[in-house]
């Protein structure tokens, strides 16, 4: 992408992706225009505040000038903009979003004859917090994040917005629409469904007492995280992905249905098989790469018994002026060492406190 000063960039929607990525090219192209557009005003005027965007606009006309557009509200409200932008948009413009399902918003740009300007984008970033005030300038930094164009775009537009991406920090891949839905439908939209699967087949088996939620607080619980994501969310990405997603389970039953075979037939060999296949593949994923699921960052802490030894562990990060996320006792430590768990917004963070508390002689456990 050709810097100048006279680069203008408008975002329809500030929230956490959105807000980010308009933060990241704040800090790295401090002299862009920047032009937001939201239905929440307190994200615009906090946006104008901290002199992420330039000014506010009222209307989607009013972006008839951008050079890029970023597409980062519900998607519904997305397609809804659409027959407003090919009104005002410049035919230079490039036209982007950043939704984790491309199906809905593709066909709409079909049904728009928008294809000349999109670029599709999904980066692939997430965090338990929403908003534009969770949103911050290096969310996408060193992060994969797909680039999906129409069949019909230039192929100059597309170098010209991977070059942009990468300027930002963050990782381009290149896949068509379907193979982007294909993708993320086994490594994202799958294992949450197979997740909260087993998070409610707990559920069901759940005693009086609450039994089986004490002892499922170690190494279940980091299985099934993603079960607590937002249940609206998953409802909308599952109903835009269906093919891909029904595909993909009844795939995982097929699996679930040749384990059961094995263990009613005391098929050894083929129960090794599963578990080593799975292990190798597992131990082959790189340990801090940024994928599509949002990543923990814990530390694990054996604490003797002893007067004060928690909070001085606790105080030790606090002092160093280390970010802690969250802190927790684990009493099921059959898939985890170290009975104080951690939590920290970054691996940076992580790393610094484990060396800190091994300088401190505590005994520390990465993960």
């Amino acid at each position: 992408m050709k810097k100048t000063n006279s680069t203008s960039i408008g975002f329809i929607g500030l929230g956490l992706i959105g807000g980010s990525i308009a933060k990241s090219i704040r800090r790295i192209f401090p002299d862009y225009e920047i032009l937001g557009f939201d239905v929440d005003q307190s994200a615009l005027l906090a946006a104008v505040g901290e002199h992420t965007l330039t000014k506010t606009v009222t209307s989607i006309e009013a972006m008839e000038d951008c050079d890029y557009i970023f597409l980062c509200a519900p998607v519904h409200y997305n397609i809804a903009y659409l027959p407003i932008l090919k009104r005002s948009m410049k035919d230079s413009c490039i036209l982007t979003d950043v939704g984790s399902v491309k199906s809905d918003i593709c066909q709409a740009i079909h049904d728009n004859h928008l294809e000349d300007f999109f670029i599709g984008g999904h980066p692939m970033v997430g965090s338990e917090r929403s908003g534009y005030e969770a949103a911050n300038d290096r969310l996408i930094e060193n992060a994969y994040y797909f680039i999906t164009p129409s069949d019909t775009v230039d192929s100059k537009k597309v170098t010209e917005f991977s070059t942009f991406i990468e300027d930002l920090g963050a990782i381009p891949l290149i896949y068509s629409p379907k193979e982007h839905d294909e993708i993320t439908a086994y490594i994202s939209h799958i294992p949450h469904v197979i997740a909260s699967s087993l998070v409610n087949l707990v559920a069901d088996r759940e005693d009086d007492n609450g039994m089986l939620k004490q002892l499922a607080a170690g190494g279940f619980k980091d299985i099934t995280r993603i079960a607590s994501s937002n249940p609206v969310v998953w409802e909308h990405i599952l109903l835009s992905n269906p093919a891909n997603v029904t595909a993909g389970l009844r795939a995982f039953i097929r699996e679930l249905e040749e384990m059961i075979t094995a263990i009613e037939t005391e098929d050894a060999r083929g129960i090794y098989s599963f578990f080593d296949s799975a292990r190798s593949y597992r131990n082959s994923i790189p340990e801090h790469a940024t994928g599509v699921i949002r990543m923990n960052y814990d530390v694990y802490v054996d604490i003797p018994d002893e007067a004060n030894a928690l909070a001085l562990a606790v105080s030790y990060i606090g002092e160093a002026e280390i970010s802690l996320k969250n802190i927790g006792i684990t009493h099921n430590r059959e898939d985890n060492e170290g009975v104080l768990r951690l939590s920290f917004y970054d691996n940076e963070a992580a790393v610094k406190a484990a060396a800190l508390l091994k300088d401190k002689g505590y005994q520390v456990y990465e993960r």
